[in-house]
This record gives structure tokens, sequence and C-alpha cells, in this order.
């Protein structure tokens, strides 16, 4: 039997800010992005995209632009609005990142 290739998984993070600032946005989201990708010991050229959603109180900056900052234009990234919820969590990005890998999904690591 041959080893499986690589395939599809999806990761998922999320982080909360503190204020909703461009800089505040800019910084966690990065944050978040870059340890998500070291957790998982993930490649630049293993990612396929990347969705980020955040909550209504978030107006300042598009989580995306961070990650572009990153050197992830090349990308497909997509920012879209978390659900408002009413027990949902205040000033709230989320992250799911699609990638190939030869893991399986039990053990990456969610951020």
């Amino acid at each position: 039997m041959t080893a499986p290739g690589p395939r599809l998984l999806a990761l998922r993070g999320a982080i909360t800010l503190d204020a909703d600032t461009k800089d505040e946005v800019s910084q966690k989201t990065q944050r978040l992005v870059k340890e998500m990708l070291a957790r998982n010991d993930v490649n630049h050229e293993d990612l396929v995209s990347i969705i980020f959603t955040a909550t209504d109180d978030v107006h300042s900056e598009f989580p995306a632009a961070a990650a572009r900052a990153l050197g992830l234009g090349d990308v497909p990234l997509l920012c879209a609005r978390e659900l408002a919820i009413d027990h949902g969590m205040a000033r709230c990005i989320r992250v799911m990142m699609h990638l190939y890998g030869g893991r399986r999904r039990h053990v990456l690591h969610r951020v």
C-alpha cells in the first residue's frame, strides 16, 4: 500500500482585540496567522486560501491586509462578517486557513 499524498486540510484560529484600531487589528491578525503557521509547520507554498471573519464591532482595518503585509498577497484572502450572536465574543477575528499537507486532521493545532 502506498503512502497517501498531500491532503486538503483546514485549520482554524481566533483572537480578540483590546481595541478596534488599525494597529491592533494588524498586530493581532499577524500574530494569529504567524502562530497558526508555526505551530502547524505550514509553508507558504502549502497554503490554498485564508478566510477571515470579524465581529460587527471591528471596523478599523481588513484582517486580510495584515496577512498581505506578512507576504501572503499571492494567497487568496477573503474577509467576511461573523454572525452577530448575543452571547458571542466582542472584537473577535477568526481565521479558516486551507492548506495542503500530509498530516491527519487530529494532529493540527488550533490557535
